[in-house]
């Protein structure tokens, strides 16, 4: 599975019954668990004491590699709400294992970014970006950890409506558009947009940080860090 220092909590499931409603193909017969979610890890009495202090909470994510009816198999996708100075809450992701596909897309569906993340990569989910996770392989597992704030319950309503994200990924190497949204842009296709020389939170591994209320304000008060934000998903490669 993945290497964890001590025991690991019962996961929560996401079956494919629960992906259902945001599925290429909703009438897709396959059945049986989707991915596994551990939340509010900590390797010490001492981390999680930390971690709960500052509001924030460690998970791992764990997607085994397979296909939905010629989909990819991928999370629900969800928006973050605002906080209380009212800029939208952000999330950091780490890949442990495999490799990740973070499928971003704004609240007014005007930029659509795909950003492809390796094993060692950090990938920040800044304010007002929903997010599906998508596993592109045929035989790697998907392992990734993520710190996000305690503080609000993410929503998944948008995707629910829209029956999944602005665009499925398939597994003919193609990305196919969702004819329920409005008119779409292209795909901007960039790496992890998390860059260790310029950014202190951007340094791995992603556990490291935690202790370090520096390193992981962001989460909670991402107010002050919108000139970071703003640049964060620029490493545009090209339309897809």
């Amino acid at each position: 599975m993945f290497e964890w220092e001590g025991d690991l909590p019962r996961p929560s499931v996401r079956t494919i019954e629960d992906l259902r409603p945001v599925l290429a193909d909703p009438s897709c017969e396959k059945s049986g668990p989707a991915y596994y979610m551990y939340r509010d890890l900590a390797k010490s009495d001492e981390d999680l004491t930390w971690l709960h202090k500052h509001n924030l909470r460690y998970d791992i994510t764990v997607i085994p590699p397979r296909t939905l009816c010629g989909e990819w198999v991928k999370t629900k996708g969800h928006y973050h709400p605002k906080n209380p100075a009212g800029i939208g809450y952000p999330e950091v992701y780490e890949v442990l294992e495999g490799q990740g596909h973070y499928l971003l897309q704004s609240r007014r569906f005007d930029d659509i970014v795909m950003v492809s993340a390796d094993k060692g990569d950090l990938v920040i989910i800044p304010p007002e970006y929903g997010h599906v996770t998508i596993n592109p392989s045929q035989n790697a597992t998907l392992v990734m950890a993520n710190i996000v704030s305690c503080a609000f319950e993410s929503e998944y309503g948008p995707y629910e409506k829209y029956h999944g994200g602005a665009y499925y990924e398939m597994s003919n190497g193609l990305l196919r558009k969702n004819s329920r949204y409005p008119e779409l842009p292209q795909v901007r296709n960039i790496g992890a947009t998390c860059v260790a020389d310029k950014y202190t939170f951007c340094k791995g591994p992603l556990y490291s940080h935690i202790g370090n209320e520096d390193a992981l304000s962001f989460l909670n008060f991402p107010e002050n860090y919108l000139p970071v934000f703003s640049v964060l998903l620029k490493n545009l490669v090209q339309p897809r």
